[in-house]
């Protein structure tokens, strides 16, 4: 990554940072750069997580949102990223979901998602690589 790399943060990187899972918690935390990006989605997958699979308190959930949407740039979703999800599925098989929020890093022009749900090192339409933060 370089100083004009514009970063993406997928939803299963951020929930490391209310892990028991202490090696990528640390590492999740070295991506608290207010510089990056996440959208909505983001922000209401992690809630979910946080309610439905970690069974923490509503206020610990929301407490967790609040932290994301003050943190980072927030994108919100827009009508055209959806149709370039659309396409994505198509074009490199995503689920809807993933395809989602690969339309949001790149809507928002951003050159790097850090995630660790796709193939590491993967270029998309020759703009966004997506990047496993915990295999570096």
């Amino acid at each position: 990554m370089n100083m004009k790399d514009k970063v993406f943060l997928d939803s299963n990187i951020l929930i490391y940072l209310i892990s028991a899972d202490v090696s990528k918690k640390e590492k999740a935390k070295i991506l608290l750069n207010p510089d990056f990006f996440i959208s909505t989605q983001v922000v209401a997958e992690n809630i979910n997580v946080c309610l439905r699979k970690l069974k923490l308190s509503k206020e610990k959930a929301f407490n967790h949102g609040e932290f994301l949407l003050s943190r980072f740039n927030v994108v919100t979703l827009e009508k055209s990223f959806f149709s370039v999800s659309f396409d994505l599925i198509s074009k490199y098989q995503f689920s809807f979901w993933d395809s989602l929020i690969v339309a949001s890093a790149l809507e928002s022009g951003c050159s790097i998602l850090y995630t660790e749900d796709m193939q590491d090192g993967r270029v998309i339409e020759n703009q966004l690589k997506i990047v496993n933060p915990f295999l570096l």
